[in-house]
């Protein structure tokens, strides 16, 4: 198991990678002002789709991400 140090670590070089820094700390800065329900979102999210439709999704977003890169 690794640390909640560890976490954020990984957590904040993935929001950078993939929104770069400037929207990585609008993107903490909005999670931190707004009250969140992780719960819910996630309910929301995969909307009753299977694993592959959430995954392709994802998958799908991340191409889109890359290609903008």
């Amino acid at each position: 198991m690794i640390t909640d140090t560890e976490i954020k670590a990984k957590g904040i070089h993935i929001l950078a990678q993939y929104l770069g820094d400037v929207e990585a700390e609008r993107f903490i800065a909005l999670i931190q002002r707004e009250p969140f329900d992780y719960t819910k979102w996630h309910q929301d999210v995969d909307d009753g789709n299977s694993v592959e439709e959430i995954s392709r999704n994802a998958m799908s977003l991340r191409n889109k991400i890359s290609a903008q890169d």
